[in-house]
């Protein structure tokens, strides 16, 4: 196998045409294997084989620079610059990220997870590599679903102020993980579908080659001031017209063409964008077919393309896609929002019930809060559905565009707390945090799928203010049902009543806090159950009672500590309650890499056990207690929260 010979990035340059044709087709049967095994980003990784072996047979990693947007697409860098061997634990706890990590290898140039961003840090990179006198290229590769993005611009307009190369890799494939929309997309399909120019490239060249002597020379000439004679016709008039030099469109599954406009390209004293044409899915039917659905996987049948994993259902998406449907059924005024994830954050039945009410603004979560902002003002209600690290992008316009004139713009929070194998970028740990420092602003955690359609409920047809619903992602806690108090507004709701031990949990963490209960019942600690429900603003009343009638409050989030819940529980017993102890159980200062959500949070110390080996050395009373099975081994708890694939 040729595959086999890659030990080093050099070795790719030792190969003949015929060997890279042979590499990309086992580098394609590599992936496949592998991701049918431990999930991961798969039709992204299939349309850029070639690409990426034309960036390593054009430059000289790790000398030159290459910064992936977003990072999902990165796999074939990963095999080519030496970590073949590491996929068999891709994505698995303490295995290979599924993205771009500097301390991972040194041929991982930038940390990415999110998009948009790859085109600022390469610029900044650049102009470090200028000041510092050096001597590298940098190529920032972007997917024309991130153009989709205003930070893209910004650094788009930016670099055309750049005095020395910069390559921007357009990877254009008429996908984000769902469809592209927009204006860019069309602009781009006009590029991709236009034959003009590109034929009358090779109609004037053939003419000027055949003039005796001078010809050859001529188109040759021509072609390196010019850039291919393309002052006649130029179909990326936008980024010409912004500074940035166009070259292309070439076929990104073409090794021998992308090498070439590669090296034209690093011969430029400025900005250019090389436009590259590649097909997501590329050589495996399914995902050639549907690359939204192969965009992230769960392990499949290679033969059939089916998952195989158990569908969770009904997952926390599910009842909230449902449940947003109904409500939008009698009520006109309901629109929802989504940044390119429909699918993802369950709006594509919304989508198709409701069309004219539906809006996907591509992946710009900045403008999709402030248009929805545009919307409440205008007397609508919307709904943005977000992941809830994806929402950090957007932290300004919630606070400036939102939340200072009190707008009634409902946030759908999906993949709340920890998500599992797509690491530090995604898990969804901080939104606590940032939200309720924001005035204005509420913020809820349902407790289970029941409550979660009273939130959805409560906050589109009661609240007139800005309102978050967090929510984590898989399968949707179905225990406590009986426990189903009216929402009322900033209001958390007693479980079970016990003595001297008071256990106050959000979100996920209720169930953990009910398992935490059960164990320390089986000792003969009756524990109360409080469900604190609502975050911001807290329910001082609840918290006070608790206070009042036990010596020690627990508190659970699935949150970083940090300015979390537990912070604001533990100031108002210590100024009003000091003789109370209160430990907060939630994340630490860090950010959690990839992993399965269970294996995280009994690192985190947040599962069950944990939580009460952590109570036994905060609280003497509990310490000589014991908690063991018939076996002798500790009991696991079975947590709710199952991994699914995406962004």
């Amino acid at each position: 196998m040729v595959l086999e010979r890659i030990k080093a990035p050099c070795d790719i340059k030792k190969l003949s045409q015929e060997e890279i044709k042979t590499l990309a087709v086992e580098i394609r049967r590599f992936l496949i294997e592998k991701i049918s095994v431990t999930g991961g980003h798969l039709a992204s990784n299939l349309g850029v084989v070639e690409l990426t072996i034309a960036l390593y047979l054009a430059f000289d990693l790790p000398r030159d620079k290459v910064i992936w947007d977003v990072g999902h697409q990165s796999y074939t860098h990963k095999i080519l610059s030496g970590r073949r061997e590491l996929f068999n634990e891709l994505r698995q706890y303490g295995g290979l990220s599924g993205f771009p990590k500097r301390k991972e290898s040194p041929y991982d140039s930038f940390d990415t997870g999110h998009s948009t961003t790859s085109i600022s840090a390469a610029l900044g990179m650049a102009q470090g590599r200028d000041l510092l006198g050096e001597d590298y290229s940098v190529v920032a590769v972007i997917g024309d679903g991130a153009l989709t993005g205003g930070m893209a611009y910004e650094a788009l307009n930016n670099a055309a102020h750049l005095k020395r190369n910069l390559i921007i890799v357009l990877n254009d494939n008429n996908m984000s993980i769902s469809e592209n929309v927009g204006g860019m997309s069309k602009y781009l399909s006009s590029i991709r579908s236009g034959t003009g120019y590109n034929e009358l490239k090779k109609q004037v060249s053939f003419a000027l080659s055949s003039i005796p002597v001078i010809g050859d020379g001529l188109v040759e000439k021509i072609s390196r001031t010019k850039n291919s004679i393309k002052q006649l016709v130029i179909p990326g008039m936008l980024f010409e017209n912004m500074g940035i030099t166009y070259l292309g469109p070439v076929d990104g599954h073409n090794v021998k063409e992308m090498v070439k406009i590669f090296r034209e390209a690093r011969k430029l004293n400025h900005a250019v964008l090389v436009h590259v044409l590649t097909k997501k899915g590329k050589g495996y039917v399914p995902a050639e077919k549907n690359p939204a659905r192969f965009h992230g996987v769960d392990p499949f049948d290679i033969k059939t393309g089916k998952s195989l994993k158990e569908k969770v259902y009904p997952s926390y998406t599910d009842v909230f896609s449902k449940e947003l449907c109904s409500l939008a059924e009698t009520n006109p005024r309901v629109v929802a929002v989504t940044a390119a994830m429909p699918d993802g954050t369950g709006l594509k039945a919304f989508s198709k019930r409701y069309p004219e009410r539906f809006f996907d603004v591509g992946i710009a979560e900045q403008h999709a809060v402030t248009s929805a902002a545009g919307m409440a003002a205008a007397g609508l209600k919307p709904v943005v559905a977000v992941y809830s690290s994806f929402l950090q992008r957007g932290f300004d316009q919630i606070l400036h565009d939102v939340c200072i004139q009190n707008l009634p713009v409902v946030f759908a929070l999906d993949r709340a707390g920890l998500v599992g194998s797509d690491g530090e970028t995604h898990q969804g740990i901080f939104d606590l945090s940032y939200l309720s420092c924001i005035p204005n602003m509420s913020v809820l955690a349902p407790k289970n799928l029941w409550e979660l359609k009273k939130d959805l409920e409560f906050a589109i047809q009661e609240y007139e203010g800005p309102i978050a619903i967090r929510y984590p992602r898989g399968e949707a806690y179905r225990g406590l049902k009986e426990f189903d108090q009216p929402i009322e507004y900033g209001k958390g709701e007693l479980i079970f009543q016990g003595s001297e031990i008071a256990l106050l949990a959000v979100g996920s963490m209720v169930s953990t806090a009910e398992h935490v209960r059960n164990k320390l019942k089986a000792e003969g600690f009756h524990c109360t159950l409080a469900n604190g429900r609502f975050i911001k603003p807290m329910d001082c009343e609840l918290v006070g009672m608790l206070a009042q009638t036990h010596k020690l409050l627990v508190v659970l989030e699935e949150n970083v500590i940090q300015g979390g819940y537990g912070l604001s529980v533990k100031a108002y017993v210590q100024e009003h309650y000091p003789q109370v102890r209160v430990l907060n159980v939630g994340l630490p200062d860090t950010y959690v890499e990839h992993g399965n959500v269970s294996l995280l949070r009994k690192s985190l110390w947040i599962d069950s056990d944990s939580v009460i080996q952590s109570m036994r050395a905060f609280y003497p009373p509990l310490a000589e207690s014991g908690l063991k099975s018939p076996d002798g081994k500790a009991d696991l708890e079975v947590v709710t929260i199952t991994e699914d694939s995406g962004d």
